[in-house]
């Protein structure tokens, strides 16, 4: 078994970290994130239709009811898959009108007479409601941030649980921010996806690390004479073979899910396919080489302070 340099390769991942987090806020700041209506309030229209109809002519039919009105259109398919949808939304504080809104359905039937156009589902948030979602978005975060914190902390309290907790936090924290700006540099929307997202990812990269983190706890018995590099050193080359495999099987997965929406042209599926597939080799990346070197650094600090007290 190789051993690899864990404090090596920290510094090396911060690099790429660093690097696609600069491109983010640029991103970021140039662009903007593509928000869902549930998020900055709006109107989201779905129509059923029957036949092939190119999203290119529906969103031309639908540009002559609405002029310049800003709007986004999407395709997708029901559950059943038997009724494919093309769904339009549009953010603002006003609902659309309801004359509005016939209008566009008379339109599209009359555009697309052999292709049975029918409304599906309408669905209009209130921007004041769209803020309340957002800010339970954040709570239920901040609260599995605690959870993580404590669970952490009291299961490996034996090897300064708390600090193991934190430093897997600051991990889990990069692999959501990798998300979120993939979603930004792709021009994803971030929607109701996004936290499926964001709670899959944190799953998977925090169940790495605390394997990584069991195995440490397991050699500091074995293996008392190791300093903490050491111990990190091999538990962490110990366990990436097994992180690896797991991330890579889930990948092939994810991937094959992209290349399905990409080909249907089912953008639902993108927005949860690709910051997916970022945020579980983001997440793999942390767990080995960002939580554990991190938390040695930290230890060593606490351990080199607690000695020049003593002294």
């Amino acid at each position: 078994m190789f051993n690899i340099n864990t404090q090596k390769a920290f510094k090396i991942s911060l690099i790429v970290y660093a690097a696609v987090i600069l491109m983010g806020l640029i991103f970021t700041v140039v662009l903007g994130p593509k928000l869902d209506i549930n998020f900055s309030g709006g109107t989201r229209l779905s129509y059923s239709y029957k036949g092939e109809v190119k999203e290119a002519d529906f969103e031309a039919a639908v540009k002559e009811i609405l002029g310049k009105k800003s709007f986004k259109v999407s395709k997708n398919e029901a559950v059943s898959g038997e009724t494919k949808i093309f769904s339009i939304s549009l953010a603002g504080r006003e609902a659309l009108s309801s004359a509005k809104q016939d209008a566009i359905l008379a339109k599209l039937q009359e555009t697309f007479a052999k292709n049975s156009f029918d409304i599906y589902a309408s669905n209009a948030v209130n921007a004041s409601i769209a803020g309340t979602f957002f800010a339970k978005s954040l709570v239920a975060m901040l609260i599995t941030a605690l959870l993580v914190i404590c669970y952490v902390g009291f299961r490996f309290r034996k090897i300064g649980g708390v600090t193991a907790a934190i430093t897997a936090l600051c991990s889990l924290a990069l692999d959501l921010v990798v998300a979120f700006f993939i979603c930004v540099i792709f021009r994803l929307e971030i929607d109701s996806n996004f936290m499926a997202v964001v709670l899959t990812i944190l799953g998977y990269s925090l169940n790495d690390t605390i394997v990584i983190y069991d195995r440490v706890r397991e050699n500091k018995k074995l293996y008392p004479n190791l300093s903490l590099n050491e111990n990190m050193d091999n538990s962490v080359s110990a366990t990436m073979k097994r992180n690896i495999v797991t991330t890579a099987t889930t990948l092939l997965a994810i991937l094959t899910v992209i290349v399905v929406s990409e080909i249907f042209g089912l953008t639902t599926l993108r927005t949860f396919a690709i910051p997916m597939a970022f945020g579980l080799v983001s997440g793999c990346i942390s767990s080995l080489f960002v939580a554990g070197p991190l938390w040695v650094i930290w230890r060593n600090k606490l351990d080199a302070h607690k000695a020049k007290k003593a002294a």
